[in-house]
């Protein structure tokens, strides 16, 4: 980073002031600040690697904190072409700076090189419960160990969602291409689901955490509601559309509490109409030819496995049983949320570690049960430092709940049943609300439902 105090550096370019840089927040006009240099981003939005959202949500901010997560040293060297000023009154606030500090040290010690040994045992366990499964539906007969094929089908899913994820996160082998593969392969090929479309809904996930307009995974309208919020039909960002309150959402959102667990039973249903979807649409999508290709020869192998099972009831039962498994999946990325803070509006990026840290939740379990939770067990430092690979998320969490403690901020990990029981708690406080809309709303559903359980 170049020395901004430098008598070199300081006649050369504009001053640009915060009022200034909040003018530009248009996707036809998009600026922002990074280290006290202010840089037009708006002909690089769509060559964006991490897509066009995290720049738009984001845009006319300083974003030098979401900017150090998210990139590696070298994405430096491609700033200077878009760099038109410096940031006339840039500040570090104190959380931001132990932030950065932390940031540092953790590259210094290594932390950010993941294990290869470990994903290729992940890999080799992945490929011995497909291979079981083929043979099971292939070979043997009987109703129920061809449910237990489905269980070790969605086992496998499970397993390569989360080989998917750390690879699209932070790269397992370092090689773009090779990484590239193994993405394609987990995801689209192995799994069904576009890991284009992942990327871009991961991404605007992370950078809006917990934005009921802005971040996707809350947006279920009209099935679930974690927030009083949604009642008044909320615009999405990222879907474009309306989320319409109207009396079927209600009607859904009445009895959300019951139909949580069986919805996300099938969930994965919606993640292979969301792949489609985006990939059919006229959005960018790099390489979506590939995708296309290898979401293919996921409908290929997929239906033909299960047309070999002999009977209709065994078809069904496989399915089901698969999807049901890789339910459990769906379900920790609502504990992991659903009980966090919530707000309508633009992510701050001033507030990144503030807003990373109230609008995450980490599941308290012994480091034997990390393989069941892939990393999201240490959801809170997953948010706050997204290139770091899993297996050293437990390594950092004292780090994160001290500087926390620190600035008097919230850390809540609690056991997954608690969790459990939390998110329950959220969705059956919106459910009674939404059942008779006559009462007044309380300023405050999240804390409601929190001190519920107390």
């Amino acid at each position: 980073m170049d020395d901004l105090s430098s008598p070199k550096m300081r006649p050369s370019w504009r001053k640009i002031s915060t009022s200034e840089l909040k003018k530009h927040d248009k996707p036809e006009d998009l600026w922002i600040s990074i280290s006290g240099k202010v840089y037009d981003v708006t002909k690089w939005l769509d060559n964006h690697p991490g897509g066009d959202l995290p720049l738009i949500n984001l845009a006319g901010q300083d974003v030098t904190d979401a900017f150090v997560a998210y990139h590696p040293g070298s994405a430096w060297k491609y700033l200077d072409q878009f760099m038109i000023g410096l940031h006339e009154d840039y500040e570090v606030s104190e959380v931001s700076k132990d932030y950065r500090k932390l940031l540092g040290d953790l590259k210094k010690a290594g932390l950010f090189r993941g294990p290869l040994l470990v994903y290729f045992l992940i890999g080799l366990w992945m490929m011995a419960m497909l291979a079981l499964c083929v043979v099971g539906v292939l070979f043997y007969e009987g109703f129920w160990l061809h449910v237990g094929c489905g269980v070790l089908l969605g086992a496998m899913w499970i397993q390569s969602g989360w080989i998917g994820h750390d690879s699209a996160h932070c790269g397992l082998v370092g090689h773009k291409k090779i990484d590239r593969f193994i993405q394609l392969l987990a995801g689209n090929c192995m799994s069904g689901i576009s890991i284009g479309w992942w990327k871009r809904n991961h991404n605007a996930h992370h950078i809006s955490c917990n934005s009921l307009d802005h971040d996707p995974d809350l947006q279920y309208v009209p099935l679930f509601a974690v927030s009083s919020g949604y009642f008044g039909s909320l615009y999405s960002k990222f879907y474009e559309r309306k989320m319409n309150f109207d009396g079927l959402a209600r009607f859904f959102v009445s009895y959300q509490h019951w139909t949580f667990y069986p919805v996300m039973a099938v969930a994965r249903v919606n993640l292979f109409g969301q792949s489609i979807n985006l990939l059919l649409s006229k959005k960018r999508v790099p390489n979506k030819a590939t995708e296309l290709a290898c979401i293919v020869v996921f409908w290929i192998w997929f239906p033909l496995l299960v047309s070999c099972l002999p009977t209709w009831a065994e078809r069904t039962a496989f399915v089901l049983s698969s999807f049901a498994v890789t339910g459990i999946q769906h379900v920790q990325f609502c504990l992991n949320h659903f009980s966090g803070d919530v707000y309508i509006g633009k992510p701050c990026s001033n507030t990144w570690f503030q807003s990373q840290a109230s609008g995450t939740v980490d599941i308290l379990c012994s480091p034997w049960m990390d393989w069941f939770h892939g990393g999201l067990q240490h959801q809170i430092e997953h948010h706050l430092f997204p290139r770091l690979p899993r297996h050293n998320l437990r390594k950092i969490a004292p780090f994160v709940q001290s500087l926390c403690a620190k600035h008097s901020l919230p850390y809540a990990n609690v056991p997954f049943w608690e969790a459990n029981l939390l998110t329950i708690g959220i969705l059956r406080a919106a459910a009674l609300q939404a059942q008779d809309m006559s009462k007044p709303l309380p300023k405050n559903l999240l804390w409601e439902a929190i001190n519920t359980h107390g």
